[in-house]
């Protein structure tokens, strides 16, 4: 290496110097940074790793975050080593021991997919009590179930669940434990009870992880994976395991202190109270700052009597020192009785799609909202988790429950997550964050974020997991939300809000960036894509008639020395609404009926017209709001049917395919959320083109 090199590059200047720094020190491992640029925008980090024989060039990072005394253990296991990161590793190791598990009861218990968990529960239940040995089983005085069962009543009374009718349903969860003789019987491929067999593999390979406060939610990811081995998502048995990187995101939005007192009115297996109590711990100061936490701080109700013995075990597993969970339903209850326990923080993942009517409307997302909002204390954090759709407020009720929630409750933020969060669930989620018993100011400064990217990926066989993305982009969703750092509208916009708006991102944002070549390109491999998956899969008749138009090329998609001005959508297309709104009325056929769905060129399904109106095709779709495609533009090219979720764009002058699909991302998707304002007139929306 020369001096010019060192002078003049900053990754050969930092390589030079830690090997220096090896030759006269004692320290033989170096972690070196090659720095450049202009300002904290434009700065490039490259971190090199150099020992005394070799070097290792690492991938650039944004700061020196990684590189602290708490952190750089992890960073030198995973990116210097090449581990796999401990959270993958921890996943992995669940995933299998719940697939083994899951195989084992139902080969030897015959259990059904809803007892397998409480089966697993009771045991770890048994396991606390000092009188249960797993040696102790198989005796001829009293059955396994019968000795598991009295364990499980133990345990209840030593960790105080009261009173006496809560505990007798608990354990009446448990009866079939005791009362299946076969689960007691020898199993001659065994040599011991199946019952024996699950203690023993219980007590070796997943009480450990549990007792010694693993973040994850164990027992709910178990209930997880039991569902989905069994052929479902567990969407039909009211399962959504919220996940433990957005449970531990709402403690962070609601800047949890070691004083908080935290309620979660729907907790499932108790997920957001199992985050919560690990970020309090870590903040107490003493020990009886821990003891109250564990003992006064956490409370839950859950209607669901097996998600109920879930979550009690999980809370008892975990050193709650006494169960504050009640086995209720949470909208009977009023709001005035539980706002005498005066909870400062409110975390909740309400059921979903529970409001199909006007008979179930009382069931909606925003009327959980309301209750719980109601069920604070004065000024009392609020986070919730809930689908983009509750946000949009549709029916008249939803709209008259935003006003209420205005008229009597603050609205903080609205964050529109990763598509994936709910992985193979299908719900497009949003957190949104409010202040209890504070009337809105209208001139309030709301915050509506776009996290989409989050830097969670979907990992084959395993999920959604982080990618060494995920910390930075939380961190700066953080720096964002509490100390307003300024950030690109396309990620945050501030802004003040009425009743009747949409509160999401997408219907605040408006792009005024000229797009780029590589903008046009995607849409086009987008569309093209879509294309070969009809021919493929038995549609190509759906492009026989439609215009024969220039070949795709670089020449024509490139926008080099094009002139861009203002327009008025008016000036260049028709608009027409779809009016399909009834989908029970419609049978299977040919033509395609076209949703604001997120995909697949908006495509739900092929129907009969059923004398239904018939959009004719080459025109563009605008998704307005619903299926999670709210904010979306596509070019239809053949004859379909629109919901009513969805506007034809008809160009007034014969522009062929490539020009719409250039029009399409360029300027118009920019615009679908604006178009679902009440009193936006579409006509009159400006565009660069």
């Amino acid at each position: 290496m020369d001096d010019k090199s060192i002078i003049n590059y900053a990754e050969n200047g930092a390589l030079f110097y830690a090997r220096k720094i090896i030759q006269g020190s004692n320290y033989k491992k170096v972690i070196a940074f090659g720095c450049s640029g202009t300002d904290e925008k434009k700065i490039l980090i490259r971190p090199i790793f150099v020992s005394p024989h070799s070097y290792k060039i690492l991938k650039f990072v944004k700061n020196f975050s990684d590189f602290t005394a708490e952190n750089i253990q992890q960073y030198h296991f995973e990116k210097v080593l090449g581990k796999k990161p401990l959270e993958q590793v921890e996943l992995e190791d669940i995933i299998s021991r719940s697939k083994k598990l899951n195989e084992d009861l139902r080969n030897y218990g015959q259990l059904r997919d809803t007892e397998k968990p409480l089966v697993v529960s009771g045991i770890l239940l048994a396991l606390k009590d000092d009188n249960f040995s797993t040696e102790k089983l198989s005796d001829e005085k009293k059955s396994d179930g019968l000795k598991i069962w009295s364990s499980i009543s133990n345990t209840l009374d030593n960790f105080e669940v009261e009173p006496e009718v809560k505990k007798s349903r608990l354990l009446d969860q448990f009866d079939f434990i005791k009362n299946r003789p076969y689960l007691s019987q020898l199993n001659e491929l065994l040599a011991k009870s199946s019952l024996r067999y699950f203690a023993e593999y219980i007590d070796s390979n997943v009480i450990t992880a549990i007792v010694n406060n693993s973040p994850e939610d164990v027992l709910g990811r178990f209930y997880s994976e039991f569902i989905r081995y069994s052929g479902g998502d567990g969407q039909s048995l009211g399962i959504v395991l919220t996940p433990r990187h957005i449970a531990e995101l709402f403690c962070d939005l609601a800047q949890l202190k070691p004083t908080d007192k935290v309620f979660d009115p729907c907790c499932g297996t108790a997920t957001f109270l199992i985050a919560a109590k690990n970020k309090m711990l870590q903040l107490a100061k003493n020990d009886e700052e821990k003891i109250s936490i564990k003992k006064n701080q956490l409370h839950g109700i859950e209607l669901r009597d097996d998600m109920f013995s879930i979550a009690t075990t999980n809370m008892i597993l975990r050193g709650d020192g006494k169960s504050n969970l009640l086995c209720e339903d949470f909208l009977n209850i009023p709001a005035e009785k539980i706002q005498e326990k005066n909870f400062t923080v409110g975390f909740m993942n309400p059921p979903y799609s529970q409001s199909k009517n006007k008979s179930t409307s009382h069931l909606s997302e925003l009327k959980f909202i309301s209750h719980l909002l109601d069920s604070l204390g004065e000024n009392a954090r609020c986070v919730v988790i809930v689908p983009q759709s509750a946000m949009v407020g549709k029916t008249s009720d939803d709209k008259n429950e935003k006003r209420y929630i205005l008229e009597n409750h603050t609205l903080e933020g609205v964050i529109t997550l990763n598509p994936q969060t709910f992985y193979k669930v299908g719900t497009n989620p949003v957190i949104a964050v409010f202040t209890a018993h504070k009337p809105h100011d209208k001139e309030k400064i709301v915050k509506f974020v776009d996290f989409k990217n989050d830097g969670y990926e979907v990992f084959p066989h395993l999920g959604l997991l982080p990618t060494e993305k995920a910390d930075d982009r939380k961190k700066y969703l953080l720096q964002c939300w509490h100390e307003g750092l300024t950030a690109p509208t396309s990620f945050i916009i501030r802004t003040q809000i009425k009743f009747d708006d949409e509160w999401l991102h997408s219907f605040y944002y408006f792009n005024e960036e000229i797009p780029a070549d590589k903008d046009f390109e995607k849409t086009m491999a987008d569309y093209l894509t879509f294309e070969f998956n009809m021919i493929v899969h038995g549609r190509g008749y759906l492009f026989e008639d439609e215009k024969k138009n220039s070949p795709l090329t670089e020449n024509n998609l490139s926008l080099e020395n094009k002139n861009w001005k203002e327009f008025l959508l008016r000036d260049l297309f028709d608009f027409e609404s779809g009016n399909q709104t009834n989908m029970t009325t419609l049978t299977e056929g040919k033509i395609p009926l076209v949703s604001a769905k997120n995909s697949n060129n908006g495509y739900k399904n092929f129907v009969s017209t059923n004398g239904k109106k018939i959009f004719n095709g080459h025109f563009i779709g605008l998704n307005n709001n619903g299926d999670g495609g709210a904010g979306i533009a596509y070019y239809q090219p053949v004859d379909v049917l629109l919901d009513n979720h969805v506007t034809a764009l008809y160009s007034k002058i014969d522009l062929s395919k490539e020009t719409l699909l250039k029009s399409m991302r360029s300027v118009l998707s920019d615009a679908c959320a604006i178009l679902s304002r009440e009193s936006a007139n579409p006509s009159e929306l400006s565009i660069m083109a």
